[in-house]
């Protein structure tokens, strides 16, 4: 990635906040879809993947930028990966996370509370050449919710090894080596530097 104004294709603040301050020491001067008044596509696609690549193409297609996309979420076994690709849209139209937690214990009962979470991570130009990677980390649920800290399902993950959740854990301790750091760590190692 060379240095440069890059798009962050999110309007999610607290996504906002986690890929700027791993993208800074880069060089690199983001701004997000929302500050532009990007739209936000619809997310069609049935992987984490395809989800990516579609918002950071159709990012990099509208302001002619290189850009940036993170499409993330929550998988649990008990429920068959879900809700995956739809973890926001658990949360209904106020995102209200409270909400989307009370409905995975809920449907969950008795089942098993391993989970995990993935992150895919695409940086598209606006030539239409995009890159992707994926990162993961593993866990098991708790009930209730523990900690104030972080965004979505954080307050019920508790990431293997640790004895917080995410919710408990300080954002620099969270961002150490979740799911969104490991990918990053990954995209950063793949990319040759490429011309906007």
């Amino acid at each position: 990635m060379a240095p440069g104004k890059l798009v962050l294709a999110t309007h999610n603040p607290g996504k906002v906040v986690e890929l700027a301050e791993l993208l800074g020491p880069h060089g690199l001067e983001v701004v997000s879809a929302g500050s532009l008044g990007l739209p936000e596509p619809d997310e069609t696609e049935t992987t984490f993947i395809g989800n990516a690549r579609l918002k950071a193409l159709a990012a990099a297609t509208a302001s002619g930028l290189p850009a940036i996309s993170d499409d993330s979420g929550l998988c649990v076994d008990g429920l068959g990966g879900a809700p995956g690709i739809y973890s926001a849209r658990w949360a209904g139209p106020g995102k209200d996370f409270a909400v989307a937690m009370a409905r995975v214990n809920d449907e969950l009962g008795d089942k098993s509370r391993t989970a995990h979470f993935i992150c895919a991570l695409c940086v598209a130009w606006p030539d239409g050449h995009s890159e992707v990677v994926e990162g993961r980390v593993d866990g098991t649920l708790v009930w209730p919710p523990r900690g104030g800290n972080g965004f979505g399902y954080d307050p019920m993950f508790l990431m293997d090894g640790q004895a917080q959740t995410y919710g408990e854990m300080t954002r620099a301790e969270k961002e150490a080596d979740n799911h969104r750091a490991r990918a990053f760590r990954q995209l950063v190692a793949l990319l040759p530097a490429r011309p906007a």
